[in-house]
């Protein structure tokens, strides 16, 4: 198996009196997709919130590139090239595409490839290009999911967390954007997908890792576990 790029062990993270995530550890191989399953309510958002520094955790350790980031504040985390796409297509509605797609360049690291990285993203994503100075408000859900995903991109990361990305999207469209992120991944980015599809997960991911109730309960190769294997984790049978 590759070296691990990010590795998760026995994370907690809670709001207020409220456990949200009570024991998740995860492993991340360098280059490879790792699907992250479970049904609403099981921990996923937190626990990539808390791996990217949007949340901090109250016990655990997270290990990126073998430095312990634990705790540390996301603008940080960001210059180590760890990124997040957080769910429900966010983008900041009143100003351009491109405007949008460039304030994922502000890190001081990014900026002088700000413009390579811009035309990266139009590559990936035609489209955005033809509406490159339209409001980004005036977009489909679609079309602002991949301002998002975009933005995320403009960081250069080695790694990229999406947290359910796919979520209220039409089929079509949420095909073209896993189409990308397999595109992504083959060119070296190493990816960690947040699922609720137990189906797209294993399709998608060479490695799953299923959560339940905020706690980690299966995890290995998709092919090894099993379809049948990772459901009944899923529901906790």
């Amino acid at each position: 198996m590759s070296e691990l790029i990010l590795k998760v062990e026995n994370v907690q993270a809670k709001y207020g009196d409220f456990l949200a995530v009570e024991s998740a550890s995860l492993e991340v191989p360098e280059g490879k997709i790792v699907s992250v399953i479970g049904a609403n309510g099981a921990g996923k958002s937190t626990l990539m919130d808390t791996i990217a520094g949007v949340h901090k955790p109250s016990a655990g350790k997270i290990y990126f590139k073998g430095e312990d980031i634990t705790g540390m504040p996301a603008e940080k985390i960001v210059t180590r090239g760890l990124s997040l796409v957080p769910q429900g297509s966010r983008c900041f509605i009143r100003m351009t595409v491109e405007d949008n797609l460039i304030m994922g360049s502000y890190p001081k690291h990014v900026r002088a490839k700000a413009k390579d990285s811009l035309e990266r993203v139009y590559e990936l994503f035609p489209v955005l290009k033809e509406k490159r100075n339209d409001l980004a408000g005036s977009l489909s859900g679609g079309q602002r999911q991949m301002v998002a995903v975009g933005r995320a991109l403009m960081t250069n990361p080695e790694c990229i967390l999406f947290d359910e990305i796919s979520l209220v999207l039409a089929p079509t469209v949420i095909k073209d954007i896993y189409a990308r992120i397999r595109q992504i991944n083959k060119e070296g980015m190493t990816v960690v997908l947040v699922e609720q599809d137990t189906n797209r997960a294993i399709r998608t991911g060479e490695f799953a890792t299923v959560m339940l109730k905020g706690k980690t309960v299966l995890a290995g190769r998709s092919k090894e576990l099993g379809e049948d294997e990772i459901k009944a984790a899923y529901f906790g049978l």
